[in-house]
């Protein structure tokens, strides 16, 4: 079986509620991660042709809007530069990790709630980018848990174009911690490398996938990060 690759590109630069967590968060792109956006597509054309890949035409995205966005406006470049027509599908496994009830709270608003209700013990300090951690509110996942969703969706997508696809490369655009968690799950990043890292709004990070290798970082740099970071997008 050839080679296949999965390329993961986070969201462009968007309007975010400050001091909370990212998840769910439904804001549009900035004007710069607009631009990000479609630059990333002329990007991607360029690194497809480059290296042989073909891209397949169905992108997929999470079901937030940034992440749509992003999809859609590198679709658009995509197409303009090769004359296919690239097609975007939302999906919710590619979903950032799941705060649940506490949704587009702020933290301070999370940690009084959490403080007030006798069911709930004190989270951990860092409980924003504890990877184990998982918020004690229905619908809730660990940054684990989100990761280990995110790796089955890709290893499914990966599967899907052995079987029923000419393309060797397949686009998908979501966030930033569920994607480095994912690349643990897959075997690509060190336990203690995930925190270390983030991803460059709208620049690619591929990983390769082969029968016999597995899976392997192939290009594209993760971004060095604060540790102070919330690890949440």
């Amino acid at each position: 079986m050839t080679a296949r690759y999965a390329i993961l590109v986070r969201h462009g630069a968007y309007h975010q509620k400050p001091g909370t967590p990212s998840a769910f968060q439904p804001f549009p792109l900035t004007e710069a991660g607009k631009a990000q956006a479609s630059d990333v597509g002329r990007e991607l054309a360029a690194l497809a042709a480059e290296n042989g890949w073909a891209l397949s035409p169905e992108v997929f995205c999470s079901r937030q809007q940034r992440a749509w966005q992003t999809a859609t406006l590198l679709s658009q470049s995509l197409s303009e530069l090769t004359g296919t027509a690239y097609t975007v599908t939302e999906d919710e496994a590619l979903a950032e990790r799941s705060v649940g009830a506490f949704a587009n709270l702020t933290i301070p608003e999370i940690e009084q709630i959490l403080a007030d209700d006798p069911r709930y013990a004190v989270p951990p300090e860092d409980w924003k980018s504890n990877s184990h951690y998982k918020l004690p509110a229905q619908g809730a996942e660990s940054l684990l848990e989100a990761g280990g969703r995110v790796a089955a969706f890709l290893t499914a997508r990966l599967e899907a174009l052995t079987t029923a696809s000419d393309a060797t490369a397949q686009i998908f655009v979501g966030h930033g911690a569920a994607f480095r968690h994912a690349a643990h799950h897959l075997g690509v990043l060190a336990f203690d490398d995930i925190r270390k890292v983030s991803m460059h709004h709208a620049k690619p990070v591929v990983l390769k996938f082969s029968p016999e290798a597995g899976w392997s970082h192939e290009t594209g740099a993760w971004k060095q990060r604060q540790l102070l970071e919330t690890g949440l997008d």
